[in-house]
């Protein structure tokens, strides 16, 4: 068989699913035990308790996940434009709708989680770069009503797609902004007084991934929580999560692999850095 392009990328991503499995096993090792037994941190400790491991008492909506089902048989060709580091299984322009479901798409356990995230500590606020499908998004928006969520998206396609499902769900607190992260996030900030929760997912590039961290700062505070999707993507997204952790302004993390999360909160006198399997 010729090594054409098709054998290079298939090739690429097997070889990018070994070494993430590797990286897999190593945080495994290495992790604290999901029950937060022996935590020595009242508020990681809390996380896992009320937040982590909490599923029976924050049900998030059934319809989510209904609307994920739709997408995931919708053989609907769309069009992409990626401003970001892309898909590492998929490289044109062209895509079905059910092949973004499953492969862009944050899955259910993740979803759940932003889900009981926001359910737990009520951000007023709360700002999404990469909408994708919208499915993160809805649940964020569920969680807290009240909350005014801003969510970007680069590929118009998508967006459109996103916004119809935004109505499909019937929800009224989610502003859907089509645009670069680069020039959209600004302009959001500038109406800002505060943001009480930020997800990043979206470019998964070195650059971009800090350049975002520290926009979202100038807004931040004591509460604010950060979530970076896909830490150990990439050499970029891991080098990107060590400088997120050794900001100045960050004092604790919680690495739980497929996500990490950002805290400010002054009661850690000194940097804490926690891995929590999940």
């Amino acid at each position: 068989m010729p090594f054409n392009t098709f054998t290079f990328y298939i090739y690429k991503a097997v070889y990018t699913s070994y070494q993430l499995a590797k990286k897999y096993l190593a945080y495994y090792a290495t992790a604290s035990n999901a029950k937060g037994h022996g935590m020595h941190s009242p508020f990681v400790f809390q996380f896992i308790k009320k937040v982590l491991n909490n599923k029976d008492k924050m049900v998030p909506p059934s319809s989510i996940e209904a609307l994920r089902k739709e997408l995931l048989s919708n053989k609907k060709d769309i069009q992409i434009k990626d401003l970001g580091a892309g898909s590492r299984l998929q490289t044109n322009a062209i895509r079905k709708i059910s092949t973004l479901a499953r492969r862009a798409v944050k899955p259910k356990k993740y979803g759940q989680l932003l889900y009981r995230l926001a359910h737990y500590y009520q951000p007023k606020t709360i700002i999404e770069l990469g909408t994708s499908l919208g499915i993160t998004t809805a649940y964020l928006a569920a969680a807290n009503e009240g909350a005014e969520v801003y969510t970007v998206e680069g590929s118009p396609s998508i967006h459109n797609l996103a916004v119809d499902n935004f109505n499909l769900l019937n929800f009224k607190n989610i502003d859907a902004i089509e645009g670069n992260f680069d020039t959209v996030l600004p302009r959001i900030l500038e109406k800002q007084s505060r943001i009480d929760l930020a997800y990043v997912d979206g470019n998964h590039r070195l650059k971009p991934t800090l350049h975002y961290f520290e926009l979202l700062l100038t807004k931040a505070h004591n509460d604010t929580i950060f979530v970076f999707d896909d830490i150990h993507w990439s050499a970029e997204m891991e080098e990107a999560w060590e400088s997120i952790k050794n900001n100045d302004a960050v004092t604790a993390t919680i690495d739980l692999f497929f996500i990490g999360i950002v805290l400010l909160r002054n009661e850690f006198k000194t940097k804490q850095h926690f891995k929590v399997y999940f």
